[in-house]
């Protein structure tokens, strides 16, 4: 019979061997392989059995000696660690037997793979969509290599990587780890890596990618890096596939999980949708040295208007988002005034009850229709007033109004409102740019501004949003509250 049985034989455990190669080893006439793997499949040889072994990188050589064993009307079965079909022999063999157009029958029995070992070693760490890159260039161009590591940062994927170093190639997996961290991913991303899976000298280790040393790591290692809804739990890597999600009574969009370890809020649909387009923007930036609380308001800046525009005419003063979150923190700040309903129904709920945040407009209390008529003032200045009575240290948010941030601006210069903050977005063409210029001189009050006629609702309460999340920006991970 002229057969190849091409097999993958795992990771290194006698365990780890599936029962049909077993049985396909212990008929074989011949068994092809390289010489290391053979210590793993003697005990099933049945006697008489040819054992042809190779050295490293003679590839070529054991599948044109498997062949010629066959044509002889042999079975031969050729053996690869993990599984044939990743990076293993039966690409190979299959390409050989259309080059030599041969008539040897060819099967190929899967084994477990390296890398779905080391997962379990890990814990569950390819829960969801992953991929398997090998850094070897011996035959794929770095070029190549590079681009795939790319599109697997930029896609989320978790990400197993072979052959991730060697005494000649030392260099490729800081590569690596620069590109997931230039496209985004979190310094904070769980990252595993196991030596010899399955082996006596089995070694695993849970890091992350900011903490992840490729000197800890050598040609034995399989490394599997997480995605952005990834977590470290008790030791282990988890990355959930999205079946417990937040109960609807959970301002914190907490979730019940063992011993207390919350695991992130970002597997919520939206909040990954989110995620994945503020790692776009980011890469889009004209700059990449923003400040992190400025690049922080300017990435929800663009992510609700669309418009690249905003990384020239939003102005932050410095450490302004900062300085009001730490406000927050801190209990200083515990109400947001805004100049219309809008901003305030865009203020995400779960923040402000996070954080016990009161948002609050003015403009529909009953007092503004008087007073406004009686003072000859716009209803929106009228109910800045009122706010500013009751509370005058408040973050003032304004998305619509030019006159009531004029307002506001009077107010200050009279000493009767302390802002702890403003935000000056108000859109439009009629003393639009004017309110804005007459906010800037308050150099003590942290702002952010809106340059020129653009602004909005929307884009005020965003910016709000921003400061209530500031905690998240150095990991990149927005939508908490979602």
């Amino acid at each position: 019979m002229k057969k190849i049985i091409v097999a993958g034989i795992g990771p290194g455990s006698p365990e780890d061997i599936t029962p049909a190669v077993i049985k396909a080893v212990g008929e074989a006439d011949a068994v092809v392989g390289y010489k290391y793997y053979f210590q793993f499949i003697t005990p099933y040889l049945k006697p008489g059995c040819e054992c042809i072994d190779t050295g490293m990188k003679h590839e070529r050589e054991r599948a044109e000696q498997a062949f010629q064993l066959a044509e002889e009307g042999k079975i031969v079965v050729v053996i690869s660690s993990g599984d044939a079909g990743i990076y293993g022999m039966t690409p190979l063999i299959y390409e050989m037997k259309r080059e030599r157009n041969s008539d040897v029958e060819v099967t190929s029995f899967p084994g477990i793979s390296a890398f779905q070992k080391a997962a379990s070693l890990l814990g569950a760490p390819i829960g969801h969509d992953f991929c398997v890159i090998s850094l070897s260039d011996l035959m794929t161009p770095w070029e190549v290599i590079e681009r795939r590591i790319k599109a697997a940062a930029t896609g989320d994927f978790v990400t197993a990587v072979y052959n991730p170093k060697s005494n000649g190639r030392y260099w490729q997996l800081y590569r690596l780890k620069e590109v997931f961290l230039s496209e985004g991913r979190s310094e904070s991303t769980p990252v595993g890596f196991v030596r010899q899976a399955g082996r006596p000298e089995q070694e695993v280790t849970v890091t992350t990618l900011g903490a992840f040393n490729p000197e800890a790591v050598d040609m034995f290692t399989i490394v599997l890096i997480g995605n952005s809804q990834s977590y470290n739990w008790s030791g282990q890597m988890i990355t959930p596939r999205g079946y417990y999600q937040a109960p609807s009574n959970s301002p914190k969009g907490e979730r019940d999980c063992p011993d207390g370890i919350l695991p992130p809020w970002g597997d919520k649909k939206g909040a990954s949708i989110m995620m994945e387009s503020f790692r776009t923007i980011k890469s889009e930036l004209q700059h990449q040295d923003y400040p992190l609380d400025h690049l922080w308001a300017l990435l929800h800046a663009i992510h609700t208007t669309a418009d690249f525009d905003m990384e020239n005419i939003l102005h932050t003063d410095p450490e302004a988002v900062a300085t009001l979150y730490n406000k927050v923190k801190d209990g200083i700040l515990t109400t947001i005034i805004t100049d219309v309903t809008m901003v305030q129904s865009g203020i995400r709920k779960g923040a402000l009850t996070r954080l016990g945040i009161e948002a609050k407009c003015y403009l529909n209390d009953p007092r503004v229709a008087e007073f406004s008529s009686v003072n000859h003032l716009t209803r929106t200045q009228t109910a800045i007033r009122l706010a500013v009575e009751e509370h005058p240290d408040a973050l003032f948010a304004f998305g619509n109004a030019p006159t009531a941030l004029m307002e506001l601006c009077d107010l200050i210069r009279k000493g009767k409102a302390h802002p702890a903050g403003i935000i000056a977005a108000p859109v439009g063409f009629v003393h639009v740019k004017e309110s804005k210029h007459m906010v800037k001189p308050f150099i003590d009050i942290p702002k952010i501004i809106v340059e020129g006629r653009k602004g909005g609702s929307n884009l005020t309460a965003t910016l709000c949003n921003a400061i209530l999340t500031f905690d998240d920006a150095a990991q990149l991970k927005p939508g908490r509250d979602l």
